[in-house]
């Protein structure tokens, strides 16, 4: 390797992905490691030897797999980026000893924090955002507020294991406090309003202080030194004085891995849960708690709509025809099965056949419900067949996000451009056309969205080594220029047909709620 290569390592939820790109800024090799959160005390956590241990074994696998390909022993990087789940809570002290375990994203445990921050600033302040976290434990009076020194995300503490610095990416800092878009640092008027707030509580230190320095994208954010190069490489091989881009959260790295930086466009990832973010122009008029604000690598506003629910009501409805289809002794694959189901809700009425279903498995912020009970709904006079019940779930996956973008709507915002990424895209054309009919814009799936945010933190290291482009430019012109994809624009039938639906979606959301307290 002649050093003309970028290293992205992104830590998600269930796996640590390492992938090294080339100078073409394509895939060349990657290595993984499975890990998962624990409950301990209520808190759900990941441990700090887990975090070191999926570092080390990602690293080493992707080292061989260089080795394996190539016949080359990886000594020296072009550039490194490592990002991860953003929000959370990992707060040091002036020894930099963690002094909780690490809160993670996932974890409901600061509703008076959430609820006061959102009347004090009127911005919006989700409950797994870190300064949450942080007056959460002021007002539980929690004995490590007072010795708070810093605090940082995931990423941002790895990074500062690797160099020395204290910074984050402003797209991962945005997580943690609000960002001013004009300065592309801390909201300064709510950093007054906090310290006005914790004044007479054991949290003396400046929020300024205990933060991490923001930086953007193409930054300097420091280089590697001999102690990062050895807790990433403990055999010794690897160098130090590699230069490390800013370390950016999964929210920003999902952008970039599908071009979706520059204003006007945005990104919709659809799972088990499923979320729509959309770079804006100008600020939003109204306070809105369905929507969170976070930021690009670059700073630019980005909304975010997030459902909890999306993809799991489907899931348990194919099992359920593969458990009938292996009780005739037909053996069709999993794949077969997806593909065929949802082939046929191509062939439904665009309306769903008039029924109504909610993939609620869990509760939905954006509908106002704290539990979830999945319901399937439909009158004697409805048009019950197959294809109009895989197109009702189909759509219905996308309810809540929809809901979410009319809220965006009534703000004028504008979409040029929707790329989506996740299994529900994985058969051509069906969930691509109806989250299309959902968003009331073209959606493209990319071949290339499948390499996901261990490839665009590697991007954005590339990135670190590139001094004449912006972001957005960088990316169309160097990565995606003969990249493929496929577009779909709605058709005035299925936004006819979706608006019929999601106008019962949100007139049936009593039948949910009332499932909610009669169901238990």
């Amino acid at each position: 390797m002649d050093g003309r290569t970028a290293l992205g390592i992104e830590f998600g939820s269930t796996r640590i992905k390492a992938v090294l790109i080339g100078s073409d800024l394509v895939p060349i090799a990657a290595g993984s490691f499975e890990w998962e959160n624990t409950l301990e005390n209520g808190i759900w956590t990941y441990s700090l030897e887990d975090i070191w241990k999926g570092l080390r074994v990602s690293y080493r696998k992707m080292a061989t797999e260089v080795f394996e390909k190539y016949g080359e022993t990886l000594t020296t990087i072009g550039s490194i980026g490592f990002s991860a789940m953003m929000h959370g809570y990992m707060a040091f002290d002036k020894n930099d000893e963690l002094l909780v375990p690490f809160r993670t994203w996932r974890n409901s445990i600061t509703e008076e924090a959430e609820k006061q921050l959102t009347e004090i600033f009127q911005y919006n302040i989700p409950q797994r955002w870190s300064i949450a976290h942080l007056y959460q434990a002021i007002l539980n009076k929690e004995e490590h507020v007072s010795e708070i020194r810093f605090l940082t995300t995931l990423a941002g503490y790895i990074h500062w294991q690797m160099t020395g610095q204290k910074v984050l990416g402003v797209g991962d800092a945005s997580g943690m406090f609000p960002i001013e878009t004009e300065t592309k640092n801390y909201d300064q008027k709510m950093l007054k309003q906090f310290s006005d707030l914790t004044k007479g509580t054991a949290f003396k230190q400046e929020l300024n202080q205990v933060l991490p320095k923001v930086l953007l994208a193409g930054e300097s954010a420091g280089n590697l030194t001999k102690e990062g190069a050895y807790l990433l490489d403990p055999t010794g091989t690897l160098q130090e004085g590699i230069p490390l881009c800013p370390p950016e959260g999964d929210a920003g790295t999902g952008m970039v891995a599908t071009n979706s930086v520059r204003q006007r466009t945005g990104n919709v990832s659809a799972g088990t849960s499923a979320f729509a973010m959309i770079v804006l122009e100008e600020k939003l008029k109204q306070v809105h708690p369905e929507i969170d604000l976070v930021t690009t690598p670059v700073g630019d506003l980005v909304a975010m709509v997030h459902t909890n629910n999306c993809s799991s009501e489907i899931n348990a409805w194919v099992n359920l025809f593969k458990e009938f289809s292996d009780a005739l002794g037909l053996e069709i694959s999993g794949d077969k099965l997806y593909h065929t189901l949802f082939e046929k809700a191509l062939e439904g009425t665009s309306d769903c056949g008039g029924m109504l279903s909610y993939g609620y498995y869990s509760g939905e912020n954006i509908t106002g419900m704290n539990e979830g009970r999945p319901l399937f709904v439909r009158t004697p006079e409805s048009k019950f067949d197959l294809a109009n019940f895989m197109r009702l779930h189909l759509s219905s996956a996308f309810g809540a996000m929809r809901l979410g973008m009319e809220i965006l709507k009534k703000e004028n915002i504008k979409i040029d451009k929707l790329v989506g990424h996740g299994g529900i895209f994985k058969t051509p054309e069906v969930g691509q056309r109806i989250l299309a009919s959902a968003m009331e814009a073209p959606v493209t799936v990319m071949a290339t969205a499948g390499e996901g945010g261990a490839w665009g933190i590697a991007l954005l290291a590339a990135y670190q080594l590139e001094k004449n482009l912006s972001l957005s430019d960088f990316l169309e012109q160097k990565v995606f220029a003969t990249s493929e994809g496929v577009t779909i624009e709605p058709t005035t039938e299925d936004l006819q047909g979706y608006s019929q639906f999601i106008d019962r979606y949100e007139k049936g959301l009593s039948i949910e709620a009332e499932a909610i307290t009669s169901l238990k």
